[in-house]
């Protein structure tokens, strides 16, 4: 309607999104609450961040790179990063209460789009039809040296 308010300019709505882990959906009857998700069988979070955050049914997974989570040692070369990015993101998966059959997007970052092909086929034998949505993206450096880094989006199934 002209002349009429958004509802999310709503001085409760603007409240509820700078006041932490509260925010107000559309069509909701209050706020959904955020909640970190953590394990001890992914590396911890090396700035400041959660290893994924669930709000609702949905679980946004930071992004992953090689680390052992046993040694905090970085693996050595891309294939061998690139298995343990999906062992961490299974891992922290887990720790939501889902698992890598409930992503739905992914998000690939590689320090060398030439490794584009090994990185795919390792990704091919992790996820099953229909395979998530993804971007993949060469960027100019990764945290720690690594050669590839993972995001992801997951959608848990409701139980009942």
């Amino acid at each position: 309607m002209p002349g009429s308010t958004p509802a999310w300019t709503s001085s409760a709505s603007l409240e509820a999104c700078y006041s932490g882990s509260d925010a107000l959906m559309e069509g909701s009857s209050g706020p959904v609450t955020k909640q970190a998700i953590h394990t001890d069988a992914a590396p911890a979070a090396i700035g400041p961040y959660s290893q994924a955050i669930r709000a609702g049914d949905t679980v946004y997974l930071s992004g992953q790179i090689g680390l052992d989570p046993a040694t905090g040692q970085l693996r050595d070369g891309t294939e061998a990063q690139a298995r343990q990015v999906l062992e961490n993101l299974r891992a922290v998966a887990s720790a939501a209460g889902g698992s890598l059959d409930d992503v739905v997007k992914l998000t690939l970052l590689l320090a060398d789009m030439g490794d584009f092909a090994k990185v795919n086929e390792i990704m091919a034998s992790a996820f099953g039809k229909p395979y998530p949505a993804r971007a993949t993206y060469q960027v100019a450096a990764l945290p720690r040296g690594a050669r590839v880094e993972i995001e992801a989006v997951l959608v848990l199934r409701r139980s009942g």
